[in-house]
C-alpha cells in the first residue's frame, strides 16, 4: 500500500472548518472534533453509519486536509476547553497519514487529553499502531465476530479481512499503554443470535480491551434494514459479552448544558421553517455535519422532529 502526502490535498473545499464542537458526547463529555478525512471516505461501508453509505471506500493513508491548517483552527479553538479533543469525523481518522504528529502536536500546545474513535480495521498496519500510541484513549469498532457477519455488517475494503482485523485489535492491546474502550455495535437479528454473540465474547477476550461499551442504531442508518436493539435486550447482552461492559447510555446531563441546549433550538427553529436535510442544516446555520448529527439524534428521540426520504435523501421537518 502506498502512502502519500499531499499539502494540498483538500484545498478544494477553501475555507473548510476542519474543527467542530465542542459537542455533547455520551463517552467524551464535551468532546472536540478534529475532521481530517473527506466526508464518506472510508475503509468500511458499514450498514448502520448514521451518515451515509461510504462514497470513497479506501485504505490509501496520505495528508487528506492540511496538516497546519488543521492545527491553526485547532489552536483557535482551544479557550473553549472541551474535555477532550477527539479525531474522529467524516470518515476513518487512520487514514490520515499524520495522525502520530498530529497527537504529538496537540500534546505539545495543550494538556487537553487526545481520544481516538476509529473502526479498528487498519491496526494490522504498524504504522497505524505506532501513530496512536500516544492518544490518551483509543475507542475502536467491533462489529462481528465472523468473516461472513463482517463482510455482511461492515462491507469493508477489499483488502481487510476478519482475521486481520482482528489480529489488528489484538496486536494493538499488546503495545498501547492508554484506555483501550471497545465499542461493539449491535443489530437485531444479525449479531443478537446466541451463537454470533458467543463468537464476539471470543473476539473480546482474545482483545481485553479496559472496557467493552455496547451500542446499536440510535440515528437513522445507511441502510433501512440495519435494525435496533431495545434496551432492555441491549443490557443482558452486554452482560454476556463482558465482565467490564456498559451499554452506552444517553449522556442527559451535558445535553442539558446551555450551550448544547441553544444549539439544538436553533436547529428546530429552522426546521419549522422548512424541510432540511443535514447538508442544509450545516449550511444553513454555519455548523459541521457532525454537530447537526448529534442535535438531529436528540430531536427525534424528544419526537420534536421526524424523518422522511425523499429524492434519495433524508429530510427532516419538525411535528406540529
Amino acid at each position: 500500500m502506498t502512502v502519500a502526502t499531499n499539502n494540498q490535498s483538500d484545498q478544494n473545499a477553501s475555507g473548510r472548518k476542519y474543527i467542530f464542537g465542542p459537542v455533547p458526547s455520551r463517552r467524551l463529555g464535551r468532546s472536540m472534533g478534529v475532521d481530517l478525512i473527506p466526508f464518506k471516505t472510508c475503509s468500511y461501508d458499514c450498514i448502520y453509519c448514521q451518515l451515509g453509505r461510504t462514497t470513497n471506500k479506501t485504505i490509501e493513508r496520505k495528508e487528506w486536509v492540511p496538516f497546519d491548517e488543521v492545527t491553526r483552527q485547532l489552536k483557535d479553538k482551544l479557550y473553549l476547553k472541551p474535555d477532550y479533543i477527539t479525531l474522529s469525523g467524516s470518515g476513518e481518522p487512520t487514514l490520515f497519514s499524520r495522525c502520530g504528529e498530529l497527537i504529538a502536536k496537540i500534546k505539545s500546545i495543550t494538556d487537553i487529553p487526545v481520544a481516538v474513535l476509529t473502526n479498528g480495521s487498519l491496526l494490522w498496519l504498524p504504522e497505524v499502531r505506532k501513530s496512536l500510541l500516544d492518544a490518551d484513549r483509543v475507542v475502536p469498532s467491533l462489529d462481528a465476530g465472523s468473516e461472513h457477519i463482517f463482510q455482511y455488517v461492515n462491507r469493508p475494503h477489499p483488502d481487510i479481512s476478519f482475521n486481520k482485523m482482528l489480529e489488528g485489535l489484538i496486536r494493538f492491546r499488546e503495545e498501547y499503554k492508554g484506555q483501550y474502550w471497545l465499542e461493539v455495535f449491535l443489530l437485531a437479528g444479525v449479531t443478537t443470535p446466541e451463537l454470533e454473540i458467543n463468537r464476539m465474547k471470543t473476539c473480546i477476550h482474545s482483545i481485553q480491551p479496559d472496557k467493552v461499551q455496547v451500542n446499536t442504531v440510535t440515528r437513522p442508518p445507511a441502510e433501512a434494514f440495519a435494525e435496533p436493539v431495545p434496551k432492555e435486550r441491549l443490557g443482558l447482552l452486554a452482560a454476556l459479552l463482558f465482565e467490564r461492559s456498559e451499554v452506552i447510555a444517553d449522556y442527559r446531563g451535558i445535553h442539558e448544558k446551555q450551550e448544547f441546549v441553544s444549539q439544538r433550538d436553533d436547529v428546530l427553529t429552522l426546521l419549522q421553517r422548512r424541510p432540511c436535510s443535514i447538508e442544509d442544516i450545516a449550511a444553513g446555520l454555519g455548523l459541521h455535519r457532525n454537530e447537526v448529527v448529534k442535535y438531529i439524534e436528540e430531536l427525534l428521540k424528544e419526537n420534536k422532529i421526524e424523518s422522511k426520504p425523499q429524492n434519495q435523501r433524508l429530510y427532516y421537518k419538525a411535528v406540529i
